[in-house]
């Protein structure tokens, strides 16, 4: 009979291999899209369900293509983009050429302006979704006080009806076994199971107060959440703060000690949202990795 610690020690033996996977659906701050596949590399060769509760982009997921996945948002405008695309993704790329049309048939920034009226008039999905594909630096941005937009239209034309439709069919394909939720993450993650993996990409407290629901976010009651899912079994991954200025600062967090196994930094490459914070400098002392936190041994 195998033994628990060995049971681990087999689950763990063969690295991941996973491609990369490039071609984004939305544009997001914190979009894990270009290293996806270096972070799905340190999951667990076999897992049952994969869950990831703060889905955003949902770069991970996609790379990863399992075969069951949960992802999960309380951001309501966010997870309609998400449903859409598993229950009708002819009618989501319907949304962003009925819009990117709109945008193209006069001048940009104004037509822009009416698309961000119309979202901040009453949030949805539809006008998020060209909104985030189309505004500045792909930062959508949110007012703490009531949740309004507030990113200006970017300086490149938003890619055509036809290559993104392209690329929902590909995403259609890769979340297939994906069913998408709107609940807070605790509700997500005690929902999970033994042998189910966890993949957790939350508001980043050094970075990203912008983020819708980011100011109400604390860490502290994510890990007491993770603490109870890994004494359950579940396997958890968390993407949080690593390092800026280029490696010369690395962010203080108050990991509890015992939690993680395991503690990986991940290049990120140059801070897309300095570069928009500074109005668009080449940042040489911006450049990032993200610090990748493993409850197990691999």
């Amino acid at each position: 009979m195998t033994s628990r610690a060995e049971g681990q020690q087999l689950l763990f033996s063969n690295a991941r291999v996973v491609d990369p996977f490039k071609m984004g659906l939305l544009k997001w701050i914190g979009n894990k899209q270009r290293f996806a596949h270096k972070i799905a590399s340190f999951f667990p060769a076999h897992f049952n369900t994969y869950l990831e509760p703060f889905v955003g982009s949902g770069a991970v997921l996609a790379t990863l293509a399992p075969e069951r996945a949960i992802g999960s948002d309380s951001f309501k405008p966010l997870i309609e983009i998400w449903q859409t695309l598993s229950r009708n993704p002819e009618l989501l790329k319907l949304w962003y050429a009925d819009r990117w049309l709109l945008f193209k048939d006069g001048e940009k920034v104004a037509q822009y302006e009416k698309i961000k009226a119309a979202y901040n008039a009453k949030p949805n999905g539809a006008d998020l979704l060209f909104l985030c594909r189309s505004c500045y630096g792909g930062v959508v941005r949110f007012r703490q006080a009531d949740g309004y937009m507030s990113t200006p239209c970017g300086i490149h034309d938003p890619i055509h009806p036809k290559s993104f439709a392209k690329r929902v069919d590909e995403w259609t394909k890769r979340t297939a076994g994906a069913q998408f939720l709107r609940i807070e993450y605790e509700e997500a993650m005690e929902n999970a199971k033994r042998g189910d993996l966890i993949y957790c990409d939350p508001p980043y407290s050094n970075s990203q107060a912008i983020l819708y629901g980011a100011q109400a976010f604390d860490l502290n009651d994510l890990f007491r959440v993770i603490d109870r899912c890994k004494s359950r079994g579940v396997f958890v991954a968390l993407s949080i703060d690593g390092t800026k200025k280029s490696g010369k600062h690395k962010v203080d967090l108050p990991i509890p000690p015992g939690l993680f196994e395991k503690e990986v930094f991940i290049d990120c490459g140059r801070s897309m949202l300095r570069r928009f914070q500074m109005d668009g400098q080449t940042l040489e002392e911006e450049h990032v990795t993200d610090r990748l936190l493993l409850t197990y041994r691999i």
